[in-house]
Formats: structure tokens, sequence, C-alpha cells
């Protein structure tokens, strides 16, 4: 079902340490319970594509909310602030996990929340929806389109990721979707059989699809690597997943 009279704002949530960041908030305008959506935004920003990406939820039925992970340098929109968020190597995993927690915890606190909440994640943040299907016991689906670094080498691994998330595939407690590409150079098709290989080892629930063609960030339309057949239906595999698990 499509909504076309969605609203959206700038919110406010509690992430971690109880620090108060800036998130973008996009929901359903009609009255009714809607599952939630965290979703995480990308290397590049909490720019113009993510909050896109949030009405997007909002039109198909979800209330989606996009935390800003950069709120501590700043507006995360800010090329200055991506730039200072690239030097200092990203932000730290355990940070990242308490701001995902806390926009689970604001999806959940609202009037509208049908009490399931899954989180989607692109680039970067596919590795951070990872850790989270693994780390935050009460997410319903998670879905990683083309996150790398999921597997690292220990010579990878920082202070800010001392851990690499596959090592957490033991802990996962949600459905998860993973959508990837062939031409990809961060996750390698390699990289990504590694971790199917893993999933298995513990009987993991969990759908992979790897696109041929296509490589790192295919959804993105206004970017060199967007492939139109491959995004049409990854955007289709997305909805369908999140549509069983969440409602």
């Amino acid at each position: 079902m499509a909504f076309r009279g969605i609203q959206a704002d700038t919110v406010r949530f509690q992430g971690f340490n109880g620090d108060s960041g800036e998130a973008y908030y996009a929901r359903p305008s009609a009255s009714g319970r809607y599952p939630g959506v965290v979703v995480i935004h990308h290397f590049p920003g909490w720019d113009e594509w993510t909050t896109e990406v949030a009405r997007k939820f909002a039109h198909y039925g979800y209330a989606a909310i996009a935390p800003s992970l950069y709120f501590r340098l700043g507006d995360g929109a800010s090329p200055e602030v991506v730039a200072r968020a690239r030097a200092a190597g990203g932000m730290p995993d355990d940070q990242v996990m308490g701001d995902v927690s806390g926009s689970v915890a604001f999806l959940r606190a609202q009037p509208d929340c049908n009490r399931k909440v899954g989180a989607i994640g692109f680039c970067s943040g596919g590795r951070q929806a990872y850790l989270a299907a693994c780390r935050i016991a009460d997410l319903d689906a998670v879905v990683d389109c083309w996150g790398g670094r999921v597997v690292m080498s220990r010579e990878e691994l920082t202070p800010k990721q001392p851990v690499a998330p596959i090592d957490y595939t033991r802990d996962l407690s949600c459905r998860f979707l993973g959508l990837f590409g062939e031409e990809d150079k961060g996750p390698t098709p390699e990289q990504v059989t590694r971790h199917e290989e893993e999933l298995k080892k513990y009987g993991k629930a969990y759908e992979f699809h790897m696109y041929p063609n296509a490589g790192h960030g295919f959804f993105y339309y206004d970017r060199p690597a967007y492939r139109q057949q491959q995004a049409v239906d990854g955007w289709q595999k997305v909805f369908a997943f999140l549509q069983k698990h969440l409602g």
C-alpha cells in the first residue's frame, strides 16, 4: 500500500551515552499503526539521498528515522563535517550501536508504532546494520546493502572498530537480508561468500542476493554506479522482506 500523504520533520533522539542528536523522521500522515525502520546512512553522511530513503519508506507505510551519526561533529549533511568524519576513520562501533539503539527506542515510543522495528543500512551503514542485527536484541529484521568491512583482517581492526562484525554472527537474533554487487571491491564476492558461510555455520535465517553487472552503491541514481534494473529489483526485495517480517 502506498501512502501519498506523508509528513517529515527533523527530530531529537537520545543516542549513545545519553547524547541528544538530530534525526530525520518520516511517516504516513494517515492515522494507523505502522512498523518502524531505522535508516543508517552511508559514509558520505546524513545527506539528501538518506532523507529521500526515509520518505520512500513513509510512502510505503513505514515510520522511518534516519539518525545523523555525525551529529557530535556538527551538521551531518555538511561536507566539512563529513570530511572530518572521514579523517577520523568514521565513528566508533559502540557509539553507533548506541545511536541505533536510541533510534529504535524513539520509534517504539511513538503512539502509531505497531511495535515491530527493523533497520537498513548502506555502505558503511550496511556494516553497521549487520552489527546492529547481532548486538541489538530487539530488532525484528535487518537489511545490509553492500556493507563493506563485515569481514575484516586482523590488520584492519582499529580501536574504533575492534571486532569484525562477522565475529558476532553467533549472536544474530533477527531475520537478515543482504544485497550485493558482483563487481564490488568492498565487500568483494569472496567476502560475501565468507559471510554466508558463517551464517550457515550458525544456522541463521537470512537471504543473500548477488547482482551481476553491479558494483558498490548500485541504488544511487545520482552516481555512475547506478544500475536501474538491479536497483528496482533490489528495492522490491527490500520491501517484500520487510513486509513479511515487520507487517
